[in-house]
């Protein structure tokens, strides 16, 4: 069984006034030049999953400039057995909005039909940035895996925020917090449950895996090293921390402040302390086995979206790399500069040159 797009269409989306691209299940290689719209084109296909995309942009940011009317992603999804006709779009800027098969739905229901992955530039400091990064590469990890993850993540967020307002304006009461922390608590324990199980799958993948790319172990820790494991302990050490929350105006127990720590399993060395190329290795050993894991999970790979990874990989692990997508059987978007990125590939990806002259894009097949 696949997952892929047979049709993409853009319109007045980033630099693309309009972009129509016809394609089948093998891995789809863009290049051009630095500027084309190649990333712009994977940022859509991002767009069929839950979630703020691959930039976490606003829908107003990824209107087509100067025009401003608003933009729209169309898109023919093959998922498993079924076709799907999914319309994205956002008009003058407001929230966007989703259509499955003539359909209305809320943009969770993307995680139904379909998963997506990505690794982009941005994410090669992940080791050695702050935890909040981390926390974000774990989470589309785990809604990969559990599509409901997140709507206990937003239920968290609002509880915490009501929570937070109340602790700046030194409100005592206790009264005003219990209804907020048990929605803290019960929505707590689901992101870390829906976490570690995401971990679990995600270590099963590695073990015993054939790939020339490196393995890590992760970790799950937290700011104070522990958090409860039910929703009544948790609900009591949010009780029990409002006095230091107050003074510091601000949730400080929760798994808002849970961190990912990785390890290079094979030096036995933390993943910040390793080479930007070991670092990078490890990204894409992550990726790849989140991509194994969904195969078996979801029943099909998943998209798979990698921004200019071929010019940060040497020729050996890049040849490596491709066998590993085309033997998951991944539709891989791929960016690069020039088709020679993608040599090793030869007839098993399809090529899709993008251009700019005057101010029109352009999407041309390749043989």
């Amino acid at each position: 069984m696949a997952l892929f797009l047979s049709h993409l269409t853009l319109s007045h989306f980033r630099s693309h006034k309009i972009a129509r691209m016809k394609l089948d299940a093998r891995p789809v290689a863009l290049f051009g030049s630095n500027g084309a719209g190649k990333t712009n084109v994977l940022e859509a296909v991002s767009l069929f999953s839950p979630g703020r995309g691959l930039r976490r942009a606003s829908a107003e940011d990824m209107t087509r400039r100067p025009e401003a009317v608003g933009w729209k992603i169309t898109g023919v999804l093959q998922s498993l057995h079924q076709m799907h006709e999914v319309e994205i779009w956002s008009e003058e800027g407001a929230a966007r909005q989703v259509k499955i098969d003539s359909k209305a739905n809320p943009q969770t229901a993307l995680g139904r039909i379909a998963r997506v992955l990505w690794l982009i530039p941005a994410m090669d400091r992940l080791w050695i940035e702050g935890a909040e990064g981390r926390r974000r590469f774990l989470d589309r990890i785990t809604l990969s895996f559990e599509p409901l993850h997140a709507e206990a993540s937003l239920a968290y967020e609002r509880a915490m925020r009501e929570r937070n307002r109340l602790l700046k304006d030194m409100v005592r009461d206790p009264a005003w917090y219990g209804a907020l922390e048990s929605q803290m608590a019960q929505a707590g324990i689901a992101i870390d449950t829906n976490r570690r199980t995401a971990l679990a799958q995600l270590a099963d993948a590695q073990r015993g895996a054939a790939t020339a790319f490196p393995a890590a172990d992760l970790t799950l820790t937290h700011a104070e090293g522990y958090l409860p494991e039910t929703e009544e302990d948790l609900r009591a050490a949010f009780a029990d921390n409002r006095s230091r929350d107050m003074a510091a105006g601000r949730s400080l127990i929760g798994p808002h402040r849970a961190d990912l720590y990785g390890v290079y399993r094979a030096k036995d060395v933390p993943a910040k302390d390793c080479s930007t190329g070991e670092q990078k290795a490890l990204l894409v050993s992550l990726i790849l086995a989140n991509a194994r894991a969904l195969a078996r999970d979801f029943g099909a790979p998943p998209l798979l979206l990698l921004d200019e990874v071929a010019a940060h990989l040497d020729a050996d692990r890049r040849a490596a790399l491709y066998d590993e997508i085309v033997e998951l059987g991944a539709q891989a978007w791929m960016t690069g500069t020039g088709p020679e990125l993608f040599e090793t590939l030869g007839p098993r990806a399809q090529y899709i040159e993008v251009s700019e002259s005057d101010g029109v894009s352009r999407i041309e097949p390749q043989q």
